[in-house]
């Protein structure tokens, strides 16, 4: 990579001890759609050209997220995309915090995620 290069996101991937579960709130909240199924051990989320979330299987023994981790993955959201996750947030009650740009809540397996409409 040449000096002052950007990298740019190739895959994200997220461990779980369920796979279904995570990958049907990733769709309901994002949007994201299955790009490849090799189910019970992976499924790959489409995001950006060129990028996917990968969920994959955790084995037993991997350890759990960390409780109250203020680790972070965060995807990009319009300002009225935000708007309407906001609502269903609420209502929802998985609001966790918010900044103006930003929305944070938790995954079924309780890593933090957020909505932002942050322009860099």
């Amino acid at each position: 990579m040449q000096p002052g290069a950007m990298a740019r996101l190739h895959h994200l991937a997220l461990r779980t001890p369920d796979v279904p579960r995570l990958v049907a709130f990733y769709r309901e909240w994002f949007g994201f759609v299955v790009a490849r199924e090799s189910l019970p051990r992976a499924v790959w989320l489409a995001l950006e050209p060129g990028a996917v979330l990968m969920i994959e299987r955790a084995s037993p023994d991997e350890p759990a997220v960390p409780l109250a981790s203020l680790e972070l993955a965060a995807f990009a959201v319009s300002a009225h995309e935000r708007a309407v996750l906001r609502e269903k947030l609420v209502h929802a009650n998985k609001l966790e915090a918010e900044t103006q740009h930003t929305l944070y809540f938790r995954d079924p397996d309780g890593r933090r995620v957020g909505a932002s409409s942050y322009a860099f």
